[in-house]
């Protein structure tokens, strides 16, 4: 069997489609939840210079988080449609800066396990951004 499959346009796709899912699923549970993520929040950055700023950092994040999620799944789906890729380009940059995002607040934290498992999703990204270079 002959398939002819734009490896390329499929690998933008899944890129997105897979960053979709864990910013949507992420931002989402901070809205369902807000009280524990909140809570836990607090607990996390108790002994650190971001514990008087927890919940305008949650907001922030929450809306960064959704808007990449958001970005990716629409993007995907108009790339595959339209063939253009602007909108999950902008979705993996946002995806980016809300890594950085909770990069820097799990170092702050001295959560360097959290920190290292995030770099797994940001080198994704990047590697997600070259593709369409």
């Amino acid at each position: 069997m002959d398939f002819d499959i734009n490896i390329l346009l499929a690998a933008k796709v899944l890129t997105s489609v897979f960053l979709s899912i864990l910013f949507l699923q992420s931002g989402l549970d901070k809205v369902i939840d807000w009280k524990g993520n909140y809570q836990w929040l607090k607990g996390h950055f108790a002994s650190s210079v971001l514990k008087d700023v927890v919940k305008p950092l949650l907001i922030s994040i929450t809306l960064l988080e959704l808007t990449a999620g958001s970005l990716s799944a629409f993007g995907a789906i108009y790339l595959i449609v339209t063939g253009n890729g602007h909108y999950a380009l902008l979705g993996i940059l946002f995806s980016a800066i809300s890594l950085i995002c909770l990069f820097f607040g799990q170092r702050i934290a001295k959560d360097y396990e959290g920190a290292l498992s995030l770099a797994i999703y940001f080198i994704l990204s990047i590697i997600g951004l070259l593709l369409y270079k």
